[in-house]
């Protein structure tokens, strides 16, 4: 969580007016993103004290992933403008469906573990 309010505080002071508009709005998209996986990625902590869970563990562990691979593919895009980084942030988003898919199930009570 630090470390998105760390980007988000250096996209508003650093970033604004040193990036095209159009960048500085996947800059944006990149913190927002970030900050509410990192906030899941706490949530699922809290889970993980009261129920252990095999399949929240992996929900955590695609939250991170998700993370690393969307926001910090949005994040290398905006201030590089290489395109090939898009590749990557779909990765991201698919890491983020399944972190939320494998918590659903495991808050299901289907956890084979």
């Amino acid at each position: 969580m630090a470390l998105a309010v760390a980007a988000g505080a250096f996209g508003a002071h650093a970033l604004r007016g040193a990036l095209l508009p159009d960048r500085f709005a996947i800059w944006q998209t990149a913190v927002t993103w970030h900050v509410a996986h990192a906030l899941a990625l706490v949530a699922v902590g809290l889970y993980l004290q009261r129920a252990p869970s095999r399949l929240a563990g992996w929900a955590a562990t695609l939250f991170a992933a998700g993370i690393v691979l969307f926001a910090g593919s949005l994040y290398a895009y905006a201030l590089t403008g290489e395109r090939v980084l898009g590749a990557i942030t779909p990765l991201g988003g698919v890491a983020f469906l399944a972190g939320w898919l494998c918590w659903a199930w495991a808050e299901a009570g289907s956890d084979p573990s």
